[in-house]
């Protein structure tokens, strides 16, 4: 019975040591024209640089082991003194191989994500090349000159072309990790991906990389980056919209789920009132019963509207709040909170909060502290 228990102990053992041995992926290189040296070998993690391991290079090759966990592939990067000479997208359990130049050419085998990031950045290398010739070539010309503006309607035209094959790209490989790195790329200081509708790709490739890699923290960073980037395209949206009707519109579903825009409310009323709350603050749903519905009722005939924007985030505790309350005017929520985008666009920096739209133009609402200078303020607009 002893010698049956060491037994299954021993295989036991064994299983552990086999899977903390596969949560990782091989790397070995041959570096051309390196007899003997050393290499560092890099992990990328989001947004900063580790060093993983030096390796000495013997006879011209190398080899390491790379810590790697199920379902969080490693961005992994080779250096021969200040030179990269590979970049890699390891997988848990991959065998890839690596052959390099003292240059920085290499080719990778045997890691398919690896493979695409190799491709993807020779193309990124060759357009970074054409930059530089183009900035050297036009150095030391008058920027006024014709060969000047000619060099620069020409290399408008390849930046507009390279934009283009990087769209491309990321709609062709949204399911791989190297879209990561084209998202975020940048020539010398500006961001490829740098208008504000790029921020549907980032969202486009996280929603597909999801699928494959739920728990890689590249993706969860994209996840945050791709809302970062929605928000100013919203911004962007309201900022060009002000343009038009002198304040910044709001377009959010009311309690049946049909979005209201508040545009189209201040066309039709003369005085709207804009309010700012959240339901799940007792003393607003007082405020609304007490102040905000007698003078609702002694007004709104006269052209007078309440636009109340919540701040909830369970819009189905607000919804029923507001089927409660039963209070006439036009409720609307989209269930970001304090992270709506007009909760910035407006400054809101306390709840309730509010501010009038009147013939169009946004009005100061300076002075209106309570029922009383509510009234006075709507009595001198409404006459």
């Amino acid at each position: 019975m002893k010698q049956l228990k060491f037994v299954v102990l021993g295989v036991a053992a064994m299983a552990a040591l086999l899977s903390c041995a596969s949560n990782s992926a091989k790397l070995s290189g041959t570096l051309e024209g390196v007899n003997n040296g050393s290499v560092v070998v890099k992990l990328l993690d989001v947004n900063k640089m580790t060093v993983l391991d030096t390796l000495a290079v013997k006879n011209g090759s190398y080899s390491c082991s790379v810590p790697v966990k199920a379902g969080d592939p490693e961005f992994v990067y080779v250096y021969y003194g200040p030179t990269k000479v590979a970049s890699l997208i390891l997988q848990k359990g991959e065998n890839a191989k690596v052959t390099s130049d003292t240059l920085g050419n290499y080719t990778v085998t045997g890691s398919p994500e690896s493979e695409l990031l190799s491709g993807s950045e020779k193309a990124q290398a060759e357009f970074a090349a054409a930059t530089a010739l183009y900035r050297a070539k036009i150095a030391n010309l008058n920027p006024s000159s014709p060969e000047a503006l000619q060099l620069g309607r020409e290399f408008g035209q390849n930046y507009v072309s390279y934009y283009r094959k990087r769209v491309l790209y990321v709609m062709q490989n949204p399911k791989s990790l190297s879209t990561l790195p084209v998202l975020y790329e940048a020539i010398g200081d500006v961001p490829v991906f740098s208008q504000t509708t790029d921020a549907i790709h980032f969202r486009n490739v996280y929603d597909s990389l999801m699928t494959v890699y739920p728990e890689s923290r590249y993706v969860k960073a994209l996840d945050a980056e791709a809302a970062r980037r929605e928000n100013l395209m919203r911004l962007d949206h309201y900022a060009k919209e002000a343009q038009e009707i002198g304040f910044i519109d709001i377009n959010m579903p009311d309690v049946k789920g049909q979005k209201v825009a508040l545009s189209d409310v201040a066309k039709e009323k003369k005085v709207v009132m804009v309010y700012f709350w959240a339901s799940v603050m007792g003393e607003q749903k007082m405020f609304n019963l007490d102040v905000l519905q007698p003078v609702y009722k002694q007004f709104a005939p006269k052209g007078f509207e309440i636009y109340a924007v919540s701040l909830d985030t369970d819009k189905a505790a607000w919804a029923t709040a507001v089927k409660t309350q039963n209070s006439g005017w036009i409720n609307v929520c989209d269930g970001y909170g304090v992270s709506s985008p007009v909760v910035s666009t407006y400054n809101v920096q306390t709840i309730p909060s509010l501010f009038f739209i009147i013939d169009g133009e946004v009005v100061s609402s300076t002075g209106v502290k309570n029922e009383a200078t509510l009234r006075a303020f709507l009595s001198s607009k409404l006459k």
